[in-house]
């Protein structure tokens, strides 16, 4: 049986992201979302909605696991991709990788939601399974 190591939750306004990505442009979705993600992002036809959904979806990931920005993880080192039914699908790499290796995490499960004014995620990283005693 898993066992929950960490949960996170995150809310951001849609509009944030637009003035982020309307001040920054390529430097802003380069530095945070992987080109997967901003492909699909763009291909949508709420495309803002989208990334805000996948930032939120970084936030809940990074506190589920308790370390922020920290511990020489980038935005890049998380992706936010869409199994083929749509289920969003966390993979890790670089220093993402290295440290829910370190913790003992063997998945991290997250769920993103959205609207037009709000994007909203939920994730929970789960240890990985360990022997029962009897």
């Amino acid at each position: 049986m898993s066992q929950i190591f960490g949960i996170g939750a995150d809310i951001v306004e849609c509009l944030r992201i637009a003035q982020m990505i309307e001040r920054h442009g390529e430097a802003f979705l380069n530095r945070v979302f992987t080109d997967q993600e901003i492909e699909f992002c763009r291909s949508r036809k709420m495309a803002t909605q989208h990334f805000a959904g996948r930032w939120a979806a970084k936030e809940a990931i990074l506190k589920s696991l308790g370390t922020g920005l920290r511990h020489g993880i980038r935005w890049l080192d998380i992706e936010v991709r869409g199994d083929a039914t749509g289920k969003p699908v966390v993979r890790m790499r670089g220093a993402a990788r290295d440290v829910i290796e370190q913790f003992g995490v063997a998945e991290v499960l997250v769920t993103i939601s959205h609207c037009r004014s709000h994007a909203t995620a939920y994730a929970l990283a789960l240890g990985k399974d360990k022997e029962v005693e009897e």
